[in-house]
This record gives C-alpha cells, sequence and structure tokens, in this order.
C-alpha cells in the first residue's frame, strides 16, 4: 500500500535529505591523509545535532558511529574508529539524519590521492551506473 504525503511531510522529507547532503558534503571534505573515521564521524554528530536532526544510525540495532565510513575494500556501512586515512584510500562517507520523523540518508565516495587509473576508472563508472539507474527510475 501506498500512502500518500502530505506537502507538510514532503518538506520534512526534504529538510532530512538536505541535512544529510550538507553534512555528507562538509565530511567529504575533512577527508584527508591523518584524519580519523572516528573524527570524522563526530564532527558529522554535532553537525547534524546543529541543524536540528539526530543521526539515524547511532544506537540502530548497537551502531556506534554517528555515520558509516568505510576504507578501500571494507564491506558498506564501516564503524568509525582510529583508522586514520592515507594517500591512495577510497573512503565511503555514508549520512543518515532523522528530521521531524522521517530519514534522509545519502552517501559519496571520496578518492584520496588515488593514481592507481583502475580504481579511478571503477569508482567514476559505478557512479555514472548509478545515475542512470536514476535516470531510469
Amino acid at each position: 500500500m501506498i500512502i500518500v504525503k502530505t506537502p507538510a511531510e514532503i518538506e520534512k522529507m526534504r529538510a532530512s535529505g538536505r541535512m544529510a547532503a550538507t553534512v555528507r558534503d562538509e565530511v567529504a571534505a575533512m577527508v584527508a591523509p591523518g584524519v580519523t573515521t572516528s573524527e570524522l564521524s563526530e564532527f558529522a554528530g554535532k553537525r547534524i545535532q546543529a541543524l536540528g536532526g539526530e543521526s539515524a544510525f547511532l544506537g540502530y540495532r548497537g551502531y556506534p558511529g554517528q555515520i558509516c565510513v568505510s576504507v578501500n575494500d571494507e564491506v558498506v556501512h564501516g564503524i568509525p574508529g582510529p583508522r586514520e586515512i592515507e594517500i591512495g584510500d577510497v573512503v565511503s562517507i555514508d549520512v543518515g539524519v532523522r528530521y521531524g520523523g522521517y530519514i534522509g540518508d545519502t552517501a559519496t565516495t571520496v578518492m584520496v590521492g588515488v593514481t592507481d587509473r583502475e580504481v579511478i576508472n571503477l569508482v567514476k563508472m559505478t557512479e555514472k551506473a548509478l545515475y542512470a539507474g536514476i535516470a531510469e527510475a
């Protein structure tokens, strides 16, 4: 069954999505050698609160992070911790924000000084496939 949303509900959905996108972009800009994944998570938690939302991930089934951070071949939804980002890393940032009873969820991939053409092509082609799928939805 499809539940039709009111204009006010749709605006709350948009707001949660905007918050998540804002935090995603700010965290992505912080990704650099020497920064730990827990530092990214802590920053995200503070920004989410400052924007009026709450982390959709923190505490969900015991999840300990404000966001999910996966490095290189780690499976998605990586748990932030003391790992420092290094040159050559491919970092996935996943942000979920709860606001007004709705959740905005978004992710991005950041390449940190990656020079391996295969890795660069994989990331670019994956993004291209994502947008092709969205266009067909």
